[in-house]
């Protein structure tokens, strides 16, 4: 049986890397999306229903404007249960202009108990700030050296650049 956490990890590869073929391994064939985006910075539909729609939109559509694409869970993994909740952080660059980005918010998981494949996944998006190019490389040489993809709380400092954003997204993590 595939347990939640595999699911939460399946997602966040095929997001971070371009692959919706895995939407279908970590997703239920009726799994609904909700997004909430309290920021202006970046748009999603605010509903989408069936895993093949959702890896349209946060895979296949999203890796056309992004990419260098890492997206952290905040904690530890879930220990056992359908449902979970936790922070997250991305970090990435913009294709079409080369601005870096970076961004934080709330996942909350609900997993279908008999597969543990995700039927329910509810994303806020607090911030999704998009800074100059010159960002790019400290930005994503730190995300690169964080545990990946469950980052604790307390490695969040760990190399981070001193860029304004960087250091108010962390607080808000904190």
């Amino acid at each position: 049986m595939i347990t939640l956490q595999k699911s939460i990890e399946t997602y966040i590869r095929a997001k971070d890397g371009n692959r919706p073929f895995l939407i279908a391994d970590a997703f239920t064939t009726d799994a609904e999306l909700t997004m909430q985006v309290n920021t202006q910075e970046i748009s999603f539909p605010g509903t989408v229903k069936g895993a093949k729609a959702i890896s349209n939109v946060l895979v296949r559509e999203f890796a056309q404007r992004y990419e260098n694409v890492y997206t952290f869970c905040i904690g530890e993994p879930p220990a056992s249960g359908p449902a979970f909740s936790c922070d997250w952080l991305v970090c990435m660059s913009e294709k079409g202009t080369g601005l870096a980005r970076a961004g934080f918010g709330q996942y909350e998981w609900l997993a279908a108990e008999d597969s543990g494949q995700v039927r329910k996944l509810r994303i806020t998006i607090e911030e999704m700030t998009p800074l100059p190019q010159d960002r790019v490389q400290p930005i994503l040489r730190w995300a690169d050296a964080l545990p990946y993809p469950w980052c604790p709380r307390e490695r969040l400092g760990e190399g981070a650049p001193e860029i304004e954003a960087i250091e108010r997204i962390r607080a808000a993590l904190a």
